[in-house]
């Protein structure tokens, strides 16, 4: 593994007890320049995870708890009237920052919502006649809680899409939660320290960009999307061409983080089920069944070939 993300990883687990996936996705959609979609329960170190990445590369973070009575303006800002000069002048809201947490997303309406769609696809913010670019790293980590089901508004499928990987969190082992407790009580976690910088971030994904894929592999990556738009009576609707772009930059990011100059059908299966099961569309009778978007995946990659 390289040495810069070896550092990065001991770092955080200073901060964090458990839950590799999270931080390894986090640590992806970083040098991917995506968006991840966590869902899990509270207390299982979301919050913790995003600040404890904040401070190991001195990135700037800021939080949006989403409420019912949030409004549009509250997240990407808004004109404001000066009487006294008759004019206006912008108030930039909490989008503007590198890692955004969204909190339980799904507690605010579509209206709300939809405020995220444009800066997290164009990376720009449109407030009144003006766009402003955000600045780079930028992205979102966005919290749903899978218990509550009253008072939520289900993300459309639009901007699921947007969401380069969806992670499902679950509770840390007894030996994990030990620790957490021990070390929680006593308040004798470690400071987190800066060990990385936005240079570094830019050096990395370079060299991820030189990871090799060969043709082989990117046509088994389209296969398995294009089997997820098969017609099928578990499936309502396949995934989208954004699917097979975030597959082939996660598997890159994946074979770099395990040290490997090329891509394996083994990076690939890592990290299919983080690329699809949200943007997979399961049939009322699938889901009358009890089917679940990672058995239809499991499913999918059983049966194509591996190359």
């Amino acid at each position: 593994m390289n040495r810069k993300i070896d550092r990065l990883k001991s770092e955080l687990r200073k901060g964090v007890i458990g839950q590799e996936e999270m931080i390894e996705s986090l640590i992806i959609g970083l040098l991917c320049e995506g968006h991840i979609l966590i869902e899990g329960v509270p207390g299982l170190a979301k919050t913790t995870t995003i600040n404890a990445i904040s401070k190991t590369l001195g990135l700037e973070t800021k939080r949006i708890q989403f409420t019912p009575d949030l409004l549009p303006s509250d997240i990407i800002g808004a004109e404001i009237y000066n009487p006294k000069e008759h004019s206006f002048s912008i108030k930039k809201g909490a989008i503007f920052t590198n890692l955004l947490l969204a909190d339980e997303i799904n507690r605010a309406p579509a209206k709300v919502q939809s405020a995220l769609l444009e800066v997290m696809q164009e990376r720009q913010v449109t407030i009144g006649d003006s766009s402003f670019k955000i600045d780079s790293p930028f992205l979102v980590m966005a919290t749903q809680n899978p218990i509550e089901q009253e008072g939520i508004y289900p993300l459309p499928e639009a901007q699921l899409d947007r969401f380069m990987m969806k992670i499902l969190v679950t509770h840390n082992s007894i030996d994990e939660e030990l620790e957490i407790m021990r070390k929680g009580a006593k308040k004798s976690f470690e400071p987190i320290n800066r060990v990385l910088n936005i240079e570094d971030l830019e050096e990395l994904k370079r060299e991820i960009d030189n990871i090799h894929i060969d043709d082989e592999i990117e046509r088994y990556m389209i296969n398995l999307i294009t089997a997820t738009r098969e017609p099928n009576e578990d499936i309502m609707y396949g995934a989208s061409p954004r699917a097979s772009i975030d597959l082939h930059r996660a598997s890159r990011a994946k074979a770099f983080l395990r040290g490997k100059s090329f891509v394996t059908p083994a990076d690939i299966g890592y990290v299919i089920h983080n690329i699809l099961r949200h943007r997979v569309v399961l049939s009322y009778e699938a889901r009358a069944k009890g089917i679940t978007t990672d058995t239809i995946i499991s499913k999918i990659v059983e049966t194509l070939p591996i190359p």
